[in-house]
């Protein structure tokens, strides 16, 4: 993050997300959530900007009872392309291929490139973000989440059981003896509420979430650290990865060589 003139995590992140369907719609929410100010939101029709953050849901509930963000209120209409071209802190292209490429890479003014969509970039271009020292998060990593979540459902149904339903009552009780320990050593009341806010089990929702999360992040250390050693971007470093996993897999099955 150094590097980039970044400092880490995302709180007050400005960033701009082409593209308002499912992909750009929920890492707008997303990041929001995790305290990024989105600033810019581009549609094929139009795009709203505001220095000081949108409200990314009821820009979402606007657009889709108008088909349009004329009238939206608290933000400027501005030209599709001209807010592409914004200055912010992360751009995120979440809607068509090759939107970035060797007639306008030059125009664009960020710290980092998210590829939501597939193949938001040309080869030309990307080899020119990266002589700027722009950070690319290639489609191969950040696309593969929904994948993951896939993989996980495939070995739920391999069990029949749903996420949870083992542990869920052990993990409550646990914490629930925890916090009756921490009653009696202080001689105080947890509120029911919050006591109800710590002990609950974790439920499926929060299981995979949590699993999504664990698999993401070791995927980007590994990514980082090999385009570390070998030099190279991030997209060559996870190709390079998967190579790699790929031929350990077949080694071990006796399929090669």
């Amino acid at each position: 993050m150094a590097r980039l003139g970044l400092t880490p995590g995302l709180k007050n992140k400005r960033v701009i997300v082409q593209g308002f369907g499912n992909v750009g719609y929920w890492s707008a929410v997303f990041l929001e959530e995790a305290g990024a100010k989105v600033t810019g939101i581009i549609e094929y029709n139009g795009a709203i900007f505001n220095e000081n953050g949108i409200n990314v849901k009821e820009a979402k509930k606007y657009f889709q009872l108008h088909r349009t963000f004329t009238g939206f209120p608290d933000v400027e209409i501005v030209d599709a392309e001209r807010c592409f071209y914004r200055p912010c802190d992360i751009l995120v292209p979440a809607a068509l291929e090759r939107v970035i490429t060797s007639a306008n890479v030059h125009n664009i003014e960020t710290k980092i490139i998210a590829e939501a969509a597939n193949g938001p970039l040309t080869p030309v271009a990307e080899d020119v973000l990266q002589a700027r020292g722009i950070l690319v998060l290639p489609d191969v990593f950040l696309n593969a989440g929904g994948v993951t979540v896939s993989y996980f459902e495939w070995l739920k149904n391999l069990s029949h059981v749903r996420f949870g339903r083992l542990q869920k009552r052990y993990e409550m009780y646990g914490k629930e003896r925890m916090l009756s320990a921490i009653e009696n050593a202080t001689n105080t009341q947890i509120d029911v509420a919050q006591r109800l806010a710590i002990a609950s089990g974790a439920d499926e929702e929060d299981i995979v979430r949590s699993g999504l999360e664990e698999t993401m992040i070791n995927a980007y250390r590994e990514i980082r650290d090999t385009a570390k050693r070998l030099n190279c971007n991030y997209r060559t470093a996870a190709f390079y990865n998967a190579i790699q996993k790929i031929a350990l897999a077949y080694e071990q099955l006796g399929i090669f060589p």
